[in-house]
């Protein structure tokens, strides 16, 4: 780059498989379009990515120069294989001059490290609670993420709770660490008429307790759902909403679902559109979000926006994103979840406090200001340079 040239940056996207990485997902394509509203004279974005994600995202094609890969990114070892060598070809044929490894870890290779790297580090569960891990995910994300940090010139993260995590656990020296949060669109209200569709879509009535989520184990749906059972045999018209798709413990949330007493008080949506979720939020009594572990904890913002309490656990980066705003308990404790979801939905003035701090709470967080932190990042990262050789 010269002093008239913009910095050329590439994003890899190949780990972004849609539909499949859940929150990263959301959390990636909409930064890259609050970045895309009002890109900044200094810096020129191609993306790289899947075929499928070129489906998925259209309007992302549109925006940036796209390089698509024929791959569809389900074989993991053709996937690495492509950031090894086919990325690194077509960055190269680019003049890329940072590429921006969104998915976590900085493919391993020799032609892969002659670009100047930034990494995402979504969080550091692997590291901490290994166990929620398949032995061979254990294994590579163990290795690959604490490399990632070491060698990436600037590691990008959603919250300061986990930059302070990368700093704490991995190392990285702070200058090294950039948060760059998830943000919010500016709510839009939604229709009685649209609230009463996705009600009668799901088989709604009374009050809902909502957790969009997909079963993964640290998500903790067990706990929810033994609290709700506590709560729903003096509640009859309460029902928990769980959105999300199947994860690695779908089995064990169907066994406390059937052992609850309360299973017919269960709805499971499965994956939903975006458009039944917004009205799932303008249908719901309380948003609970009981997560062990989050880097940043999305469902919890979304809530808040729309006007909706928050319940969440006390834990990672969850306290920071809702503040003062909404109700926190230990994680995995039944009994103090299941008494701080009957206070929103038994006591108004708890209810009317919880809906209104938490609008406030949102109105911190927006993806054109994440993307202008994403954007400053990119300069420190080229400014600073690759401090070790891979």
């Amino acid at each position: 780059m010269t002093a008239n040239e913009p910095l050329r940056v590439g994003v890899n996207l190949l780990w972004l498989v849609p539909g499949v990485v859940g929150g990263s997902e959301e959390y990636t394509t909409r930064l890259l379009r609050g970045l895309a509203h009002d890109l900044p004279p200094d810096l020129h974005l191609t993306l790289f990515a899947l075929g499928p994600f070129a489906e998925a995202h259209p309007d992302l094609v549109a925006a940036y120069p796209t390089v698509t890969t024929r791959i569809d990114g389900h074989r993991k070892p053709e996937r690495v294989a492509a950031e090894a060598t086919w990325l690194a070809r077509e960055a190269g044929r680019r003049n890329i001059e940072l590429l921006h490894h969104a998915g976590g870890v900085i493919p391993p290779g020799p032609a892969i490290a002659r670009t100047p790297a930034a990494v995402t580090i979504h969080d550091i569960q692997p590291l901490l609670m290994p166990e929620n891990f398949s032995a061979v995910k254990r294994r590579w994300l163990t290795a690959m993420i604490p490399r990632a940090a070491r060698k990436a010139a600037m590691v990008f993260t959603p919250s300061d709770p986990t930059s302070q995590s990368v700093v704490e656990h991995l190392g990285v020296p702070p200058s090294r660490v950039t948060t760059v949060p998830h943000g919010i669109e500016p709510p839009i209200p939604v229709s009685a008429d649209d609230v009463a569709a996705v009600r009668e879509r799901y088989h709604l009535d009374g009050q809902i307790i909502l957790y969009p989520a997909i079963t993964y184990p640290h998500k903790d749906h067990v706990t929810l759902v033994r609290a709700f059972a506590r709560l729903a045999p003096s509640r009859p018209d309460l029902t928990l909403v769980l959105a999300g798709a199947a994860g690695p413990s779908e089995a064990d949330v169907v066994a406390a679902i059937r052992s609850s007493g309360v299973g017919d008080q269960v709805r499971r949506t499965g994956r939903i559109p975006w458009d039944d979720l917004t009205a799932l939020y303008g249908a719901a009594t309380v948003v609970a979000v009981p997560s062990r572990f989050e880097g940043f904890g999305a469902p919890a913002l979304e809530a808040m926006a729309a006007g909706v309490p928050v319940v969440v656990a006390d834990a990672t980066a969850l306290p920071w994103v809702v503040g003062s705003a909404g109700l926190k308990v230990r994680p995995g404790d039944i009994g103090q979840l299941a008494g701080a979801l009957a206070r929103v939905l038994d006591e108004p003035a708890v209810h009317a406090t919880l809906a209104a701090a938490g609008r406030v709470r949102a109105a911190h967080f927006s993806w054109d200001v994440a993307a202008q932190d994403l954007a400053a990042g990119y300069r420190a990262a080229a400014a600073m340079g690759e401090t070790r050789p891979r």
